[in-house]
C-alpha cells in the first residue's frame, strides 16, 4: 500500500470516529435527559442541549481534522486547499455558535468568577 492508501485510510478512519462522536453522544446525551426526567431530577432541557452541542463540537473537530490530513497529504493543490479554507472558516463558525450556545459566551471570553470551566 502507498502513502497516499495509507492517508487515505487514516482520514477515513478520523472521519468515521468524528460521525461516531457525534452518534454516541445523541446517544448518550439523550438517554441522560429521558433518566432525569423519568426520575424527575432537575432540569431536563439546558443539560440535554448542553450535552448534544458538546459531541456536535467534538465531532466537528474530528472531521475538521481528518480534511486536513486527507487535504493536505494527498491533493495539495490551490483548489483543494481553498475548499479546504471555506470548509474549515464554515466549521469554525459552527463551533463558535455552539460554543456559545452552551456556555452563553464566546470562546475567547473567560467564564464569570464562581463558575465552573466546562473545558
Amino acid at each position: 500500500m502507498d502513502f497516499q492508501g495509507i492517508i487515505e485510510i487514516v482520514g477515513s478512519v478520523i472521519d468515521a470516529a468524528g460521525v461516531a462522536a457525534i452518534v454516541i453522544g445523541v446517544l448518550i446525551a439523550s438517554v441522560i435527559a429521558l433518566v432525569r426526567l423519568v426520575r424527575r431530577q432537575g432540569p431536563v432541557y439546558r443539560p440535554y442541549r448542553r450535552g448534544l452541542g458538546r459531541s456536535i463540537l467534538l465531532g466537528l473537530e474530528l472531521l475538521v481534522a481528518a480534511d486536513i490530513i486527507r487535504t493536505v497529504a494527498i491533493t495539495p493543490t490551490l483548489e483543494s486547499v481553498a475548499v479546504l479554507g471555506a470548509i474549515v472558516l464554515i466549521r469554525t463558525f459552527l463551533s463558535f455558535s455552539l460554543e456559545l450556545e452552551i456556555t452563553g459566551r464566546w470562546p475567547w471570553q473567560k467564564a464569570p468568577a464562581g463558575e465552573p470551566q466546562t473545558e
